[in-house]
């Protein structure tokens, strides 16, 4: 037991340790995706940090099982540099006793990932779908900010507001908009004191509300322009458009259980194939982890992680030949574990000592020279 709880201090402290590393890899990047999708006015800055807190379940599914295979290389690689493997094995602590410790501490991970893949991941993705419905809902003068410029109606025009109460009275409004129709062409800029926002309660449709202002139209360039001088005058507002929708990743698993659709059935696969991949990775890396004191614990590394995106890339066209309904889909994800699992197994094996038996020349027996 003092061996075991050796190895798993190692491993585990590694492997949370890359998972930091690479979560604010991910976490970053995500962030900045949503960081623009605010400074446009498509998120309200305020729900930024309940979508990344909610997203983190998601995140760490796909993190933990590549943090914990790479812990297993650092940690039993540094091990074999400074000999320490090879005193366990003076000891009688074999390749295979390793490889059952490891997997020992492969099952506790598989079941933080299958927590994660199964429960939470879904309930974070539900609450995410949740704020993104709420952002969906603002208009897009909720959606302004006073001071700055911002495009309207699919990029077809630009309005700014010098400044923005707090019930949504915009002053000094500036409204420009290219025409482009039968009746009339060119571009068509409104200059008003003060605008709102308006809901109609027939087609419940948004509508910017500008009052006291005027209306110029005509082509830049040209004399030919008309001015019209309004009390109030109204512009039809699109709804805010996310870059992410909603999809299944969200739906919980009891029900992708009880549902024969293929998207359904390739969610719910996926979702089983994370914890049964950090078991395979597991045996996979004991035997890769085996390095020369002489060329460092990094000389394995890369050869291992092209082994694990082989294996994860495998993974996600097993899920996409199950979605299209190919012949013999369903069984395409146990196909893959397998086929990885055999890998593992024949690497253990060489780790071990074994070699393919090479065919002996015959032997003369005869007496003649």
């Amino acid at each position: 037991m003092i061996i075991f709880r050796y190895l798993a201090r190692n491993v585990l402290s590694s492997t949370f340790g890359v998972a930091a590393v690479l979560m604010l890899v991910v976490v970053s990047s995500r962030f900045v995706k949503y960081l623009a999708d605010a400074a446009v006015g498509k998120l309200d800055a305020s729900v930024l940090f309940a979508i990344i807190g909610f997203r983190l379940p998601g995140f760490f599914e796909l993190v933990l099982p590549l943090a914990f295979f790479l812990s297993i290389l650092l940690a039993y690689g540094q091990l074999y540099v400074n000999s320490e493997m090879t005193v366990l094995e003076a000891c009688g602590i074999s390749q295979k006793k390793i490889a059952r410790y490891t997997l020992a501490i492969a099952v506790l991970i598989a079941l933080i990932v299958a927590s994660l893949s199964l429960y939470l991941s879904p309930a974070g993705y539900t609450r995410v779908e949740e704020l993104f419905n709420a952002q969906k809902l603002r208009g897009e003068v909720e959606s302004l900010t006073p001071g700055k410029f911002y495009s309207l109606r699919a990029d077809k025009g630009v309005t700014y507001a010098e400044d923005i109460s707090v019930e949504g009275v915009m002053s000094d409004v500036f409204l420009a908009q290219s025409v482009d129709g039968e009746s009339a062409s060119g571009l068509v800029v409104v200059v008003a004191q003060n605008g709102f926002s308006r809901k109609s309660a027939q087609t419940g449709e948004s509508y910017l509300v500008l009052a006291d202002g005027q209306r110029i139209q005509g082509n830049p360039g040209e004399a030919d322009f008309q001015i019209t001088w309004f009390e109030e005058f109204g512009q039809r507002l699109d709804p805010v458009r996310l870059s992410e929708s909603g999809d299944i990743d969200g739906i919980p698993s009891a029900q992708l259980l009880s549902s024969d659709n293929p998207q359904y059935q390739a969610t719910l696969q996926w979702r089983l194939s994370l914890p049964v991949m950090v078991l395979v990775v597991a045996l996979m890396a004991v035997p890769l982890s085996k390095t020369n004191p002489r060329q460092g614990r990094f000389i394995t590394i890369f050869p291992a992680v092209l082994l694990y995106v082989i294996y994860l890339l495998s993974l996600n066209a097993a899920r996409g030949t199950i979605e299209d309904q190919r012949p013999f889909s369903q069984w395409s994800m146990v196909a893959v574990h397998l086929v990885f699992l055999a890998i593992a197994l024949v690497l253990q094996a060489y780790a071990g000592g074994w070699r393919p038996m090479a065919k002996k020349p015959a032997l003369n027996t005869g007496g003649g020279l």
